[in-house]
């Protein structure tokens, strides 16, 4: 990652002129990379299901790229987010586990780590990201303010996420509580609804300069938890079976129609940001 190859393939016309040349040059895109935490390509329409509804993403695979050999970094949070923010290999990486820093938070990336978002800050996008972070405890070297983004809002530490209603979420370095929150099933602000609104404020007020916009969402990561209108879309169209859950997690009373719906939820905050 520290070696940064920028390739252009370019036609010129003899006749094209210097200025021409420049304005092409000087054209940067914004970038929004949206990555959904543990879900399946199977889950999705643009491969072949045909339950769950992802009419959003499915466009996308339709009018850009679709990949069929694609693997994460590593098969648990931590290190693959770690692969995906520094371009090294799992081999290489710093982070080879979820090992976790009391009282919040994991065992930080260090400082001579370089990040996407830094190198692309020495272009001269504003960056920012709004999820789950879990490269750093707040305040540590591998907090996301220290890796190069200038605003982070969401979970900091991968365990707290394992809950959609939590007490609290960070912005930067300030703990934003939450009312009406208990960390129980159900609440009155879901952190994926939050994370998507942040996140449409962020391209509307950057929308005049280059910005790198990280969008690691937590659903459908368990604990399966949703709004119930979205719950409703699924709740009496998919048989259930007991659900055969890990105590840490919080049972669901559907969690099969629970989880589609996490699904097109999160499907649908892609519509709203694309």
């Amino acid at each position: 990652m520290k070696n940064i190859t920028y390739v252009f393939f370019s036609l010129f016309l003899m006749s094209a002129c210097t200025q021409e040349q420049k304005q092409v040059e000087e054209t940067k895109p914004n970038i929004i990379f949206i990555l959904a935490d543990d879900l399946g390509y199977n889950e999705l329409g643009c491969y072949g299901q045909e339950i769950i509804r992802t009419p959003h993403i499915d466009q996308l695979a339709a009018e850009g790229m679709r990949f069929t050999q694609h693997y994460s970094g590593s098969p648990v949070c931590a290190p693959s987010r770690s692969v995906l923010m520094t371009g090294l290999h799992t081999g290489h990486t710093f982070t080879r586990d979820n090992r976790e820093i009391k009282p919040e938070g994991q065992a930080p990336i260090p400082d001579s780590a370089l990040t996407i978002a830094e190198v692309l800050k020495t272009q001269g996008y504003v960056t920012a990201a709004m999820g789950k972070w879990g490269l750093g405890f707040p305040g540590s070297e591998g907090d996301p303010n220290n890796q190069g983004f200038d605003l982070f809002f969401g979970y900091n530490c991968q365990r707290h996420a394992h809950n959609h209603y939590p007490r609290y979420l960070w912005r930067n370095d300030e703990k934003i509580m939450l009312e009406g929150n208990d960390r129980t099933l159900y609440g009155e602000q879901y952190s994926q609804d939050l994370f998507t609104r942040e996140a449409l404020n962020f391209i509307e007020s950057n929308k005049d300069t280059n910005f790198f916009l990280f969008l690691p969402f937590i659903i459908p990561h368990v604990s399966i938890q949703v709004p119930d209108e979205s719950l409703e879309e699924y709740k009496d169209s998919i048989v259930e079976t007991p659900y055969d859950h890990h105590p840490y997690y919080l049972e669901h009373p559907y969690p099969h129609a629970g989880y589609a719906a996490m699904v097109t939820h999160m499907d649908k905050a892609v519509g709203w940001i694309m």
